[in-house]
C-alpha cells in the first residue's frame, strides 16, 4: 500500500561544507536511561514462537463451581441491554477471562447462564471461574466487533484467541522534505512528509530492497546532515550506490527523474521503468556509449533482482493480503503474505494461542479482527477458510480504512493459487516449529535429568556484565524457554551505583540481581504479592516472569556471591547454577558450579553442555553488544579528550587528517603515527583506547 505523507516546502539546494568521511554514518544513538524491564530491541526478526506448553485447554484456572459462576452471569443479565455491545468475564481475583461482542448482549449472556445448556468443556471452566461480569455498550455491532479485538489486544485474556509477536511493519520511505529525497526503512507513526510503500513482512525484505533499489536508481540513503556536510562524494557513489546529488554530481533535473523512476517502480509499474531503462540502454549502446549502455544494464539487472526475490508476483490482484491457517499437533499456523501494487511484499508465519477445542475459522476470525486493531488494511483480504462473521468484518475494517474492503474465500483462478501457496507455506511452517521446538524440549529435559533439578525447566536466565576498567558498565540478561532465545524478553541494566570500586564483578551482579528481583518481590499495585520465590502470573505472553533457573558467568565465588544476595531476598525456589571456563577459556572443559553440592564437569560432546555453552555465549554476546553501544554514545559526546595525552592541538589535528572521530576509530597503529604532532606512543594509546577489550 501506498501512503502520501504531507509535504513542506522543499528548501532549495544550498553549498555544503564538513567531513572528508568516505561512508554515511549510521544513527547509533542510544538511550542511556535504565531500559529494565523495557525490552531492548534491536532490528533482527524475532521468530515467532508456538503457545507455552502451559496453555492446553487441562490446565487449572482457579475454577469455583458452575452454580456460582452462572448465579454470577444470571446476575448480569438482569441489568445487561438488549443493544450490541461488549462484556468482559472475570473471576475473584479480577483477573479478565474471556472478552465477547454481542448484537444482543443480554440474549448472548442468557445463553451462558443457562444450567443444563450443551456447552463445550472451555466454555464449562470458564462459567466455573467466573465471578462477575463486565459490561460495554456500543451504537453497532461493527463498533463492538473493533472494541472486543482492541480489548483481547491489551487484556490478553485466557480463554480469548490471542494474537502473539505482534510488531508493527516496516515501509520503504521515499522522503518529501527534501530537494534531494532519500530512501529508508520507517516504522512507527508516517509523520514525516514522503511516500511510503508497504508494508513489508520483514526488515530483511526492507533491507533488501532498498539495496537493489539503490543500484537500480541510485537514490541516496544518507541522512539530511551526512549529506549537508559533504565536499566530496562517498563510498556509495564509488560503488555506483548513489547518485552524488550531495556534491552535484548530478543536477537536480536528473536527480528527481531517478526519484520518479523509483516511485513508478514501487507504485507497481515495475513494466514500463524496466521498458524505459532498456530502451535508454538500447540507445547509448547504439551511440557507442558503453559505460552509459553498462550502467542501464546494471540498473536493469538489479530490477530483476527485486523480483525475482519477490517470488510470486499475481498478474490479477494487486493490493491484498493473503491468509491462511493450518493446524497440528493442537497448535496453528496463520501464514499472511503481502501484497502490494502487484508485486510480493514478503510473508510472515504468526502462532496465535488459542485452546486445543477452537477451530480454525474460529482461530482465523478472531486473528483477523486483532491484526487489524492497529494497521491500515487492504482493498482485499483473502482466506483459506470461511469465517462466520466475515460481512460483519469487512464492515468494520471498511469504516476503519475509510473505503471499502473486501474479504472473501476464493475458488478457483489465480486467487485460489495464492490461497494454496500460503497453505503450504502455514503446513511447513508448523512443522518446522514443531521440529524445533521437539529439540528444545528435549535438551530442557537433559538439563533436568542431568543437573538434577527438582522442577521442569520453562524459563532460563543468563546474566553477564561487561565494563573496561569500571566504565560504561552494563549488566545483561538473556532469557530461554521451550521454543529457544526470546529475544523480545532480553534485558540490559546499565550500573547506577556510585559506591562501587571499578571492576567490582560482585557488585555489579548485585546491583543487577535486585533490580530485576525486587520488581518481581514487589509488584504493581493489584497484583498478587509474590513470597518464597512463588509463581506470579504470566506476563503478556504467557510465558512466566519467574525464572526456573538462573546462570551467570563465572565459578564458585559467583555462585556464592549470587546464593547470598537470593537469601537477603528471600528467594528460595529458583535454581542456581555458575559456569566457569576451562583451562586456557577452552570450550568443551567448563565446570559448572550448584549450591551444595560437587563441581559437575560433563564429557565435551554432551548436548547439554553444549546447550549451556550457547547459552552463556548469547549472554556474552548480548552484553559486549550493549557495552559497545553505551561506550561509543560516551566517545562521541566526550570526543578525544578521554585519552590520555590527547588534549586540544592534537585532536585538531587527527580530526584534520582523519575527517570524522569514526574515522579514527578505523585507523591502524601506523596511520595513526602519520599525523602531525601524534608520537608513536600516542598513536598506540588512541589505538588500545577504541579497541581495548570490555571484560
Amino acid at each position: 500500500m501506498v501512503h502520501d505523507s504531507p509535504e513542506r516546502p522543499t528548501p532549495a539546494p544550498k553549498p555544503r561544507r564538513g567531513s572528508k568521511s568516505d561512508l554515511p554514518q549510521d544513527d547509533l544513538t542510544l538511550d542511556t536511561s535504565d531500559v529494565d524491564p523495557e525490552t531492548s530491541a534491536a532490528e533482527e526478526e524475532d521468530e515467532a514462537r508456538l503457545p507455552d506448553a502451559s496453555d492446553d485447554a487441562t490446565e487449572a484456572v482457579a475454577e469455583g463451581t458452575l452454580s456460582v459462576g452462572h448465579a454470577a452471569i444470571e446476575n448480569a443479565v438482569r441489568l445487561a441491554p438488549t443493544s450490541p455491545g461488549v462484556y468482559r468475564m472475570l473471576n475473584a481475583a479480577n483477573d479478565v477471562l474471556y472478552v465477547g461482542k454481542a448484537k444482543n448482549v443480554k440474549k448472548r449472556l442468557s445463553s451462558y447462564a443457562r444450567a443444563n445448556a450443551p456447552l463445550p468443556a472451555r466454555i464449562l471452566r470458564m462459567i466455573a471461574a467466573t465471578t462477575h461480569v463486565e459490561i460495554v455498550s456500543t451504537t453497532t455491532e461493527t463498533e463492538a466487533l473493533l472494541l472486543e479485538a482492541n480489548l483481547i489486544k491489551q487484556l490478553r485474556p485466557r480463554f480469548n484467541v490471542q494474537l502473539r509477536d505482534d510488531k508493527s511493519f516496516p515501509y520503504i520511505l521515499i522522503s518529501g522534505d527534501h530537494w534531494a529525497p532519500q530512501i529508508l526503512k520507517h516504522r512507527g507513526a508516517q509523520s514525516r512528509p514522503g511516500r511510503y510503500f508497504g508494508p513489508f513482512a520483514n526488515a530483511g525484505a526492507v533491507n533488501r530492497t532498498i539495496t537493489a533499489l539503490q543500484r537500480a536508481f541510485l537514490i541516496r540513503s544518507c541522512t539530511d546532515g551526512f549529506f549537508e556536510s559533504r565536499t566530496r562524494p562517498c563510498l556509495l557513489y564509488q560503488i555506483k550506490r548513489c547518485a552524488g546529488p550531495c556534491t552535484r554530481e548530478i543536477d537536480f533535473p536528473g536527480y528527481t527523474e531517478l526519484v520518479r523512476e523509483a516511485t513508478e517502480f514501487l507504485s507497481g509499474r515495475s513494466h514500463a521503468v524496466k521498458e524505459l531503462l532498456a530502451a535508454e540502454m538500447e540507445k547509448a549502446s547504439g551511440e557507442l556509449e558503453f559505460e552509459t549502455a553498462a550502467l542501464y544494464r546494471d540498473r536493469l539487472a538489479a530490477l530483476s533482482a527485486i523480483q525475482s526475490q519477490q517470488g510470486i508476483n499475481p498478474r490479477t490482484v494487486e493490493e491484498a493480503d493473503v491468509f491462511a491457517i493450518h493446524q497440528e499437533g493442537g497448535y496453528s499456523c496463520v501464514e499472511v503474505f503481502f501484497f502490494r501494487t502487484g508485486q510480493n511484499w514478503g510473508n510472515r508465519a504468526y502462532f496465535p494461542r488459542a485452546e486445543k477445542t477452537f477451530t480454525p475459522e474460529e482461530v482465523l476470525s478472531s486473528f483477523l479482527a486483532q491484526f487489524y486493531d492497529d494497521k491500515p488494511p487492504p482493498k482485499l483480504i483473502l482466506l483459506s477458510h470461511e469465517i462466520e462473521e466475515s460481512a460483519l468484518l469487512a464492515d468494520a475494517l471498511s469504516v476503519k480504512a475509510g473505503s471499502k474492503v473486501e474479504v472473501s474465500v476464493p475458488k478457483r483462478g489465480e486467487k485460489k493459487e495464492l490461497i494454496g501457496h500460503a497453505l503450504t507455506n502455514a503446513r511447513e511452517a508448523l512443522g518446522r516449529k514443531l521440529a524445533d521446538t521437539a529439540t528444545q524440549s528435549r535438551l530442557l529435559e537433559g538439563m533436568v535429568t542431568t543437573l538434577g533439578l527438582p522442577h521442569t525447566l520453562r524459563r532460563i536466565e543468563v546474566y553477564d556484565n561487561s565494563h573496561i576498567q569500571g566504565t560504561n558498565a552494563v549488566g545483561a540478561m538473556i532469557v530461554a524457554g521451550p521454543d529457544g532465545f526470546m529475544k523480545n524478553q532480553y534485558r540490559k541494566f546499565n550500573i547506577k551505583s556510585e559506591g562501587l570500586t571499578p571492576g567490582d564483578d560482585y557488585g555489579m551482579m548485585r546491583e543487577v540481581l535486585e533490580r530485576r528481583f525486587k520488581r518481581l518481590l514487589k509488584p504493581p499495585e493489584g497484583e498478587a504479592s509474590a513470597k518464597d520465590g512463588a509463581k506470579t502470573k504470566a506476563d503478556d505472553d504467557s510465558f512466566p516472569q519467574w525464572p526456573d533457573l538462573v546462570i551467570i558467568d563465572g565459578g564458585r565465588g559467583q555462585l556464592n556471591a549470587v546464593r547470598e544476595i537470593f537469601q537477603n531476598l528471600g528467594l528460595t525456589q529458583v535454581s542456581l547454577m555458575a559456569v566457569a571456563k576451562g583451562p586456557e577459556r577452552d570450550a568443551g572443559r567448563e565446570t559448572l558450579f550448584m549450591p551444595d553440592r560437587e563441581a559437575i564437569k560433563l564429557e565435551p560432546r554432551d548436548p547439554v553442555l553444549y546447550f549451556i555453552q550457547r547459552l552463556r555465549d548469547e549472554a556474552h554476546r548480548f552484553v559486549i553488544g550493549s557495552h559497545r553501544k553505551l561506550r561509543k554514545k560516551d566517545i562521541r559526546e566526550a570526543g578525544l579528550q578521554e585519552i590520555p595525552g590527547i588534549g586540544p592541538s592534537r585532536k585538531r589535528a587527527l580530526l584534520h587528517h582523519f575527517g570524522t572521530l569514526k574515522e579514527i576509530e578505523r585507523a591502524s597503529i601506523a596511520d595513526l603515527g602519520k599525523v602531525p604532532g601524534v608520537s608513536a606512543e600516542s598513536a598506540r594509546k588512541i589505538f588500545e583506547f577504541f579497541h581495548a577489550q570490555p571484560g
